[in-house]
């Protein structure tokens, strides 16, 4: 199993950035592709970004591209997203996800899940 811790959140202006962190903590994190989605309210939870467990490939949602950077260090047990201009429209919930089965799938998919933390964004 593992633990998610998320951080990073926060308010920010349009057009700014903010960098998101997760911990893991408990074995084999570098075993899991990890991913992170998010939800605004009245909305279901949408896929974010995804990073296999070697690093290796990244992938992101149409509307994050370009502007969004996953990353992770398996040595610290830790995965990151990276926001740059922010849109009021990417203000969310976020959630860091592990998965050792999927890496761009559903959430139902992904097994285990930080308790999330808040990006508001003002226009």
């Amino acid at each position: 199993q593992v633990q998610l811790v998320e951080s990073g959140g926060g308010l920010v202006q349009a057009g700014g950035s903010l960098r998101l962190s997760c911990a893991a903590s408990g074995r084999s994190f570098s075993n899991y592709n990890m991913g992170w989605f998010r939800q605004a309210p009245g909305k279901e939870r949408e896929f974010v970004a995804a990073i296999t467990w070697t690093g290796r490939s990244t992938y992101y949602s149409d509307s994050v591209k370009g502007r969004f950077g996953i990353s992770r260090d398996n040595a610290k047990k830790t995965v990151s997203l990276q926001m740059n201009s922010l849109k009021p429209e990417d203000a969310a919930v976020y959630y860091c996800a592990a998965s050792n089965t999927v890496v761009r799938g559903s959430a139902t998919e992904y097994a285990y899940w930080g308790q999330g933390t808040q990006v508001t964004v003002s226009s």
